[in-house]
């Protein structure tokens, strides 16, 4: 039998966070993307077996202010992109109003540090959620390009074949059939058993 499961990545690092600063007896409270305010200071050996203990988790200390305005940057278009409410106004006014930067600035920032654009970062997220759509099979092509802000379905297929390698259609036929096949498995087994 198989589950498929939607993750929220940032309520899921924020609950590991919280139980691991907890664990070490950290006063503390959890600030908005990512941002731990700490009541006390702490020794140089407690933040190293901290930063170990999350890094098991797959969650970095950023050391550095670029470094944490650039994950600020993807945090905020991850909540874009993923958004359930349509966001009424274009990815960089959201971006810089978000993060109270100048746009110019924060794409500069995001180049110099990610050696890639913001724009292709966002194309990045809005694939990855097409591909999450388009798994769960609810909603059309139509619908999914839509709700991602794209200007047709033939926008969608273009950048999802840029990105992939082949357009969303493919995608869906290559699931669906998987999933036939994971299906005559489990049927086959359970005639057997």
């Amino acid at each position: 039998m198989k589950m498929y499961v939607k993750f929220d990545f940032n309520a899921l690092c924020k609950k590991v966070l919280d139980e691991k600063l907890k664990e070490h007896g950290l006063k503390y409270r959890l600030l908005n993307f990512g941002e731990v305010e700490f009541y006390e200071s702490f020794t140089q050996e407690q933040h190293s077996v901290f930063k170990k203990n999350l890094k098991d988790y797959g969650i970095e200390i950023i050391e550095s202010q670029k470094t944490a305005l650039v994950q600020k940057i993807k945090d905020a278009i991850v909540e874009l992109v993923f958004s359930n409410e349509a966001i009424p106004v274009k990815a960089s006014i959201y971006i810089a109003e978000k993060l109270n930067h100048s746009y110019g600035y924060l794409s500069n920032l995001f180049s110099e540090v990610t050696y890639t654009s913001i724009e292709n970062f966002i194309i990045l997220q809005k694939i990855e959620y097409a591909k999450e759509l388009i798994i769960s099979n609810k909603q059309s092509l139509t619908e999914i390009a839509h709700k991602l802000n794209y200007s047709s379905v033939a926008h969608l297929s273009t950048q999802f074949k840029n990105t992939t390698g082949i357009t969303p259609s493919q995608f869906h036929k290559i699931i669906m059939k998987r999933r036939k096949a994971q299906s005559l498995v489990i049927n086959s087994k359970m005639l057997y058993e």
